[in-house]
């Protein structure tokens, strides 16, 4: 018994000596130090080219945010976009042992529509009959506002030169208007739903002057005014230098009480500024030079999801127009270019 005894308390001894030599096992190595560095491709085409890095890492994971996801050893990669918008991008690092590190960045890319009609104005002259129809006279009580000018089709009021469109407004007596200008319109021309139109122009000074970018539904003629819609994609105010509308009207909500935004704008008169709505079945947006400045959030109930045409005109005085300053002479509304995209 005791030769059992002390062999059992030998084997004890070693078992517990090998105990206290056994090596931990190694710890994990995590990558650190990430970084993510993004360039979107500036020709709107919706590429994007990712570079991410960290220490210790073998892969990286991205999630391109919007559903896409890819794995790269080198952490450098590239995507492209299928539309516009801003998102959220999340690339994870990962060492050798499987453990991660993430980060995330806010990515915008904008992608330039489809040009489905545009007017360049690079041929001297009439506009192109093919395009642009003409509204003559003052129309219903001056066009129902009170506007004191007579639209014609002369040379003299519209008129293409060195690819610019000029719609020009005059002091004379002619049919018993004691103004002249023009209003050109796309109508059984041209018309779309849905879509972008950038319009380049150079606005005319004086008080009672009111050009305007604008479309009118297609059905206007069997629907009526305002049931039918209407965009105001610019308006302007002489006797309100610098100030940009940009109004929507549709069912109680037309004339004074229409839907809108302003925006000041420097050297309206004096430099060609960029006028944009981008029109969707789930927002109208009105931009100049790019810079957002009203949006209406668009929907069944209103009237802005059928064709509308295209309209310029220049009109003197009216409700919204404003008394004309008695020393006007003439002026113009210049146009560069009309041009509408679709997605």
């Amino acid at each position: 018994m005791k030769y059992i005894t002390g062999m059992m308390l030998a084997l004890l001894i070693s078992t517990t000596s090998c105990g206290k030599n056994e090596k931990a096992p190694p710890a994990k190595t995590a990558p650190t130090n990430l970084t993510l560095h993004v360039v979107v491709n500036t020709d709107n085409s919706g590429a994007v080219a990712f570079t991410a890095a960290a220490n210790n890492a073998v892969s990286y994971d991205y999630d391109f945010g919007n559903g896409i996801n890819k794995t790269v050893a080198n952490g450098i990669t590239n995507y492209t976009y299928p539309g516009s918008g801003t998102y959220a991008v999340k690339v994870t690092a990962k060492s050798a042992d499987g453990l991660t590190l993430s980060k995330s960045a806010d990515v915008t890319v904008t992608i330039a529509s489809g040009l489905v009609w545009s007017d360049e104005f690079n041929t001297d002259g009439a506009p192109d009959p093919a395009k642009w129809g003409y509204d003559i006279g003052t129309g219903d009580n001056g066009w129902g506002n009170a506007e004191s000018q007579y639209y014609t089709d002369r040379s003299k009021n519209v008129s293409i030169s060195n690819g610019i469109l000029k719609i020009t407004a005059m002091k004379e007596n002619y049919s018993g208007s004691a103004y002249t200008s023009a209003r050109i319109l796309t109508r059984d021309k041209f018309a779309f739903t849905y879509g972008k139109v950038e319009v380049s122009a150079k606005l005319p000074a004086g008080g009672g002057t009111w050009p305007a970018i604008w479309m009118l539904g297609s059905n206007i003629t069997t629907a009526g005014w305002p049931a039918c819609g209407e965009i105001d994609i610019m308006e302007h105010k002489g006797n309100e230098p610098n100030k940009i509308y940009g109004t929507v009207h549709h069912p109680n909500h037309a004339g004074a009480n229409a839907d809108g935004g302003t925006v000041m704008v420097q050297n309206e008169t004096t430099v060609f500024h960029k006028y944009t709505v981008d029109w969707s079945p789930a927002l109208l947006r009105f931009y100049v030079d790019d810079q957002l400045f009203y949006t209406f959030p668009n929907s069944g109930n209103v009237p802005f999801n059928h064709d509308f045409f295209v309209i310029l005109n220049f009109a003197m005085g009216g409700h919204f127009g404003g008394a004309i300053d008695p020393a006007f002479n003439s002026a113009s509304l210049e146009i560069d270019y009309v041009r509408v995209y679709k997605n």
